[in-house]
Formats: C-alpha cells, structure tokens, sequence
C-alpha cells in the first residue's frame, strides 16, 4: 500500500495536463473539467457505504510509530566487533518483523496500514555519537478514539518487550482522510 499525502493544487494541475497543455488556458481548465467529473464519479462509486473507508472523515488522526530493528550496516560491511549495540538485544530480522506485524498490528487495525523500511540515527543523552539503525515506520489512519489510542500504546507496549527497546517514537497529527 502506498501511503501518498497531499499534492498542492497547482502541482497536481501540471502533473495531469498532457505535454503542451500547459500553455493554454482552455486545455487546462478542459483537462481540470475532465479529472473533476472522472474523479468525483470514481469516488462516489468506490467506496459508498463502506464504514471503514468512509467517503470523508471526522476527527481522524495519521500516527506515525518508528521501530528501531538493529544496526544500519552499508551494503557489502560487516559489523564492526568493536561496535556497541544495545547488549541487552539482538537485531531483529524481517521474518520477527512480519510475525510481530501480523500478530500484534493487523489484527488491532485490520481495515489498513502502511509500513516503510528507513534507516534512522538517535543520540541519547550520555552518547558520544549517534546510534544509526534499521528502522520500520509503520503509518496508521485511525478514527481519534481511546480504543483505538489504547490500540496504539499497546503495540508499542508490545514492541519495546518483545525487543527491549526503551521507546518507540510516536508521532500523531490530524488527518483529513478520505477515500
């Protein structure tokens, strides 16, 4: 699932004029025109009566949860021995990673998700350097509700004792969702 945020209006403009188009005025507002009525048609017919994917939304948020998965090693390295990495753990593969998806995520926010592989760094407090690691970024549109609030802090719950991480970062704006 692509995860895709809002396009100003004057770029989504130039991204759906043909080659050309641009430079007239009729074809644009004739190009306007048509992705107007195909795009309100489309939507309509999509997803109508669906309770989970709701035409418009009301009081819904975009929470962003970053899972530190182990060191970030450049292709072809090898670990350094010297390297510290937290000892209490070990860098978690993508098999633990898609069990952990499966059994705690999904079946929370079965209507839809979005996860993204990103490579991250953090300085702690009483670190000289920054530890740089392999993250997952999972990305969840949710109705603002304390079930679902509750659904959240129990995955990153899970998470750090599963994995013995000290946090997941959490990050949670207001989203004007539709579908």
């Amino acid at each position: 699932m692509i995860h895709l945020h809002k396009v100003p209006a004057t770029l989504a403009l130039l991204l759906l004029l043909p080659c050309g188009a641009a430079a007239t005025g009729a074809a644009a507002g004739q190009a306007v025109a048509q992705t107007s009525t195909r795009t309100s048609t489309q939507a309509s017919a999509t997803l109508a009566g669906d309770p989970a994917h709701p035409a418009h939304t009301d009081h819904w948020v975009d929470t962003h949860l970053y899972f530190e998965l182990g060191p970030y090693l450049p292709p072809g390295a090898h670990p350094d021995p010297h390297a510290v990495w937290h000892p209490h753990h070990r860098p978690v593969t993508e098999a633990q990673w898609m069990h952990f998806l499966d059994r705690e995520v999904t079946p929370r926010f079965p209507d839809g998700l979005s996860v993204l592989n990103v490579y991250g760094q953090w300085k702690g407090a009483h670190d000289d350097a920054p530890h740089r690691g392999r993250s997952k970024v999972l990305i969840i549109d949710y109705p603002e509700t304390p079930e679902n609030e509750a659904r959240i802090d129990a995955i990153r719950a899970t998470w750090k004792q599963m994995t013995g991480e000290q946090s997941v970062l959490k990050v949670t704006v207001p989203a004007d969702v539709s579908f």
